[in-house]
């Protein structure tokens, strides 16, 4: 072997820079462990003492010349199914950025046109900026674009004589800094929040998206509060002692409340009516109707008895002239307290805004009163200006309460600032001023006196964390504009830790039965040897993704294993090959040595398709998808490495010293097996083609029919994995969940009762599901979130341990009671992202292929052969999932991991497909006079025994995963099986004869 020399430096160098990168793991690991036993108290690891002693060893060295926290930072990145935490993308809301840059022009056209795109943008691929121009430029009547955005904001960009073509230009710089500027202050929010190896990026090609990754995380409220907030701090008067002014407006609003509970009273006759004179058959069912509406009918109407409730004391409190606070509401009536007041008949005061307390209080007893509404006031007469904006704010801070010892947030001002604030203080004692941030009051303290120097407190009963966080959104600034999320995914530890297992246990046993067959088909020593390249190839990977810092997901485990059995292919090529030499007569010597030399270009070819699959998955895939294309990659890269180089090594090595010379790369069990096969696989092509055919058109049937599952990666929803103490019967959960939904849809107007709901049984146990819905996932707020998950808790409430309160529910670090475990949410911008994504990487996949085999071989027919071989696998493994779907007792969901399994299907049937092209064009090369129909059957004969071995040693470690890999890798293993079976068989009677069926035409043209 040539440049041996070269090979044995870059394996000994590869190694120690995997141990280098794979140590940080292991001692991040020991100090680990060594904190858990100095925690330990009463069976359970003390978290506080835990921290204690990680704090204690922080400062020092405790590897070569690293501190713990770096060590940290140089680990293995577990991804979110293993470690826990919260996945999110959040989309910039460009239309708030072109409003800024307006100054909140309300020019009609513009105002459409903002209105227009948002509503497209859902649905399209194009970035906002585009259908903001696409909707103006489509009204006949429309402005200038210069009368509009010749502002002092655009002052000496955009003039009175800028085309349009010049403002929009402006307009996508203006908004690329937008996004820039909040994904750093995103940026600075997270690193102050304490979280580690968190993972922040802008999506390419996205704009206005950006991803954030908290591996960790336990509290994803706290979470979203932190990502969604803008930090618009600002500081407005309050009506205090001149109430009486807004109290006309206020009685209003407390007469239209009246007016809907009177109305809310009267109960609705008519099915109890229709069922009296129904004839008996329909009587059940109608009573049974008028109970549910009735039900329904009665919490409507007392929602709207207690808001005319509250609006009375709201206008007493307003005549009696104390403010600045109307009163207290119940989170549940919020929505139809402001629904009232906007449709009172008395017009609002200009210089009046009501606006909201951050959260409940309660009395000094400890009951609960509500959340307070504020009656805000401006400084201007006639439009809304505040006293002060929270730009002067140089520096925030969470601290304690000297008198009272409750956590606040103190603030310093810059000196304009403190001069503002020393002013609005003094022009305002006795009578409060509110500290809204971001449309919130967060506290209205009452002025006693001047305040000088431009320090100052916000209070609000919060907890250490809660001004923690507000004090880092402060600190960080303000966000150009809001950031909304559009979609997360929350898993907790516990599934992580399961998560682990299932993989490390499938990981084992596929490596154990590898090595096995490896043994059984070559003998021992060649078994062996190949068997110390697999693990050489997964010590190579492993170390490469620690260098690479990259995260290691449950897809990227499953990707290692998959990159075990497709490793095995290059010496299963390699041993057939030579197998074949020593068959010709030729010594142990020259037939390794020519096995190695003519198993390469089939054995590089197929490696090198298989990673242009990956790279499409890696650049059209989110997350998990990316975790498992990286993995793949490198594992492919890795094994080329190992196979071809490594235990050639070993192989010349011993036969230099005369070793190795009686092998015979067989055994007992495969001495015979397959050897001189004579099959006609031409002369029966065109049964192959018939059947395939009815295949093909059976798959598209139930395609058009039936139609495929598809998840909430394509339509948008949210996913509930929740696990129970008991078992649970998926179809009644659905029920539960169904009726739970109509009921909140029928109390508010604004959400659909239309929303889909279905259930899904996931493991063996019976008592873990998967609720799916997506009801008012168009509501991007973090309160639709938690309204969800208090919807799901109030409708499982009877499955569930009597004392597990909604907290409990909501707990993802444990299930004890029943408990949701993880959650995602896709929003339909991103579903229809991904759903786009998904067709392009399918069709890009293919046409790369084709373009590389056209390239390689030289000849249309190979590339043809190759394409319609691998599209009908693609609609047969598609039509397999619209058949099963419903059927078979696991998700044939169509997902992201779905099309991951699609690719690598694709890349590895291609294979197959290369190894026998290859072998064609040699034996063209060798028997030019050969008959063409010879030429191709000897090809598939002779590369039969590596066709079938490579195919049963990959799906050895499929099944390993199908069976032990967990719920979550289920779909995906199913499809590859499919792939690898459909895959191999169109490889020997679909892809082949087509390429002969088309020579044999083009010869006779010719």
């Amino acid at each position: 072997m040539q440049n041996k020399g070269f090979v044995k430096v870059f394996a000994i160098a590869l190694t120690l820079v995997c141990l280098f990168y794979l140590s940080f793991s292991v001692v991040t690991y020991r100090i680990g462990k060594k904190a858990d036993k100095y925690a330990m108290v009463d069976g359970s690891v003390n978290q506080t003492k835990r921290e204690h002693f990680i704090d204690s060893i922080s400062k020092g060295t405790v590897w070569l010349w690293y501190d713990y926290k770096s060590c940290q930072k140089q680990e293995i990145n577990l991804g979110l199914d293993l470690k826990g935490g919260m996945n999110a993308i959040l989309q910039v809301e460009v239309a708030d950025v072109l409003k800024q840059l307006s100054e909140d022009n309300q020019d009609a056209g513009f105002k459409k046109a903002l209105a227009e795109a948002s509503a497209e943008q859902s649905h399209s691929q194009e970035d906002y900026v585009s259908l903001f121009m696409k909707h103006y430029s489509q009204q006949a009547d429309k402005k200038p674009l210069a009368a509009i955005f010749a502002t002092a904001k655009l002052r000496g960009v955009v003039t009175a004589k800028s085309t349009d073509a010049e403002i929009e230009s402006v307009l996508r710089g203006r908004v690329d800094d937008a996004v820039n500027n909040s994904f750093n202050v995103l940026r600075t929010r997270i690193d102050r929040f304490g979280v580690t190896q968190p993972r922040i990026q802008k999506l390419e090609n996205k704009m206005g998206r950006i991803m954030v990754e908290l591996p960790g995380v336990k509290d994803p409220e706290r979470v979203r509060k932190l990502l969604q907030g803008s930090a618009n701090l600002q500081f407005w008067t309050t009506y205090t002692q001149d109430l009486q002014a807004i109290a006309p407006f206020v009685n209003a609003a407390a007469q239209i409340a009246a007016e809907k509970a009177n109305q809310s009273a009267t109960t609705d006759t008519a099915k109890v009516e229709k069922a009296e004179v129904a004839t008996d058959d329909l009587k059940s069912k109608l009573a049974a109707e008028t109970t549910q509406d009735d039900s329904a009918a009665s919490q409507v109407a007392s929602q709207d008895v207690r808001v005319a409730q509250t609006l009375a004391i709201f206008a007493r409190q307003a005549n009696s002239g104390r403010g600045p606070i109307l009163g207290y509401v119940a989170k549940q009536d919020t929505a139809l307290v402001m629904d009232c007041f906007r449709q009172s008949k008395v017009a609002a005061p200009k210089a009046l805004a009501l606006h909201w307390g951050v959260k409940a209080e309660v009395d000094r007893k400890g009951n609960p009163m509500g959340f307070a509404l504020y009656a805000i006031k401006s400084s201007k007469s006639n439009r809304m200006l505040p006293a002060l904006e929270g730009d002067v704010v140089t520096d925030a801070r969470d601290e304690f309460d000297q008198r009272t010892s409750e956590p606040v947030v103190s603030m310093t001002m810059n000196t304009q600032g403190a001069k503002k604030w020393a002013k609005v203080t003094k022009d305002n004692i006795n009578k409060c001023v509110a500290i809204v941030l971001d449309g919130t009051v967060y506290s209205a303290p009452n002025v006693n006196t001047e305040i000088t120097g431009g320090n100052s407190q916000i209070s609000g009963n919060f907890t250490p964390e809660e001004a923690k966080d507000l004090a880092n959104v402060l600190k960080s600034g303000r966000m150009p504009a809001p950031a909304k999320i559009v979609s997360d995914d929350i898993v907790g530890p516990s599934l992580g830790a399961a998560s682990i297992q299932a993989g490390f246990i499938s990981f084992v046993v596929a490596l154990v039965l590898l090595m096995v067959y490896m043994c059984m088909m070559y003998g021992l020593i060649p078994g062996m040897i190949a068997n110390a390249a697999l693990i050489l190839n997964f010590f190579f990977t492993l170390g490469i993704l620690a260098s690479f810092q990259a995260a290691l997901t449950m897809s990227g485990i499953a990707g290692m294993v998959l990159t075990l059995g497709m490793a095995v292919d290059a010496n299963v090529l390699i041993y057939e090959r030579t197998k074949e030499e020593l068959r010709g007569g030729k010594g142990v010597k020259l037939a390794i040595t020519d096995g190695y030399k003519n198993a390469l270009s089939a054995i590089f070819d197929s490696n090198l398709t298989s990673i242009i699959t990956g790279v499409i998955l890696f650049n059209f895939g989110t997350g998990p998808i990316r975790g498992f294309a990286t993995t793949l990659i490198i594992g492919i890269i890795c094994s080329f490495f190992t196979a071809v180089f490594m235990t050639r090594l070993v192989y010349e090595h011993y036969l230099g010293k005369d070793k190795f010379l009686n092998l015979t790369f067989t055994s007992s069990f495969s001495k015979n097996m397959m050897v001189d096969s004579k099959f006609n696989f031409m002369g029966n092509s065109k049964k192959s083609f018939a059947i395939f055919g009815v295949l093909i058109v059976i798959a598209l049937g139930f395609l058009f029919t039936r139609g495929m599952s598809q998840s909430i990666d394509f339509t948008g929803g949210r996913n509930y994995k929740v696990v129970f103490d008991e078992k649970v019967v998926p179809e009644n959960i659905e029920k539960l969940v169904k009726v739970e939904i109509q009921k909140v849809a029928a109390a508010d107007e604004n959400k659909s009762a239309d929303a889909t709901v279905s259930v899904l049984a996931l493991g063996g146990d019976g008592k873990t599901v998967r609720v799916s819905t997506n009801f008012d996932i168009e509501n991007n707020s973090s309160e639709a979130d938690n309204q969800m998950e208090a919807i799901l808790f109030k409708a499982l409430k009877s499955k569930l341990a009597p004392t597990t309160t909604l907290d409990d529910f909501q707990n993802r670090d444990t299930s004890v009671g029943g408990s949701i475990v993880s959650s995602q949410k896709v929003g339909p911008t991103i579903a229809e992202d991904i759903k786009v994504s998904a067709v392009w990487s399918v069709v890009l996949s293919l046409l790369a292929i084709a373009l590389y085999i056209l390239f390689r071989f030289r000849n249309i027919s190979y590339s043809v052969g190759s394409v319609l071989a691998l599209t009908s696998d693609t609609l047969l493994i598609m039509g397999i999932y619209a058949i099963g779907w419903g059927w078979l007792p696991f998700s044939l969901e169509v997902d992201q991991t779905f099309i991951g399994a699609i690719l690598t299907a694709i890349g590895y049937s291609i294979n197959d497909k290369v190894v026998i092209f290859d072998r064609i064009r040699e034996f063209f090369g060798l028997y030019p006079n050969h008959d063409r129909v010879q030429i191709f059957n000897d090809s598939l004969n002779t590369t039969l025994a590596r066709t079938i071995s490579t195919s049963v040693s990959t799906l050895i470690v499929l099944v390993c995963i199908f069976i032990l890999g967990g719920d979550s890798i289920r779909s995906f293993s199913f499809a590859m099986i499919l792939g690898v079976v459909i895959g191999t068989l169109s490889s020997l009677f679909l892809a082949a004869p087509i390429a002969y069926t088309m020579q044999k035409s083009m010869a006779k043209k010719a």
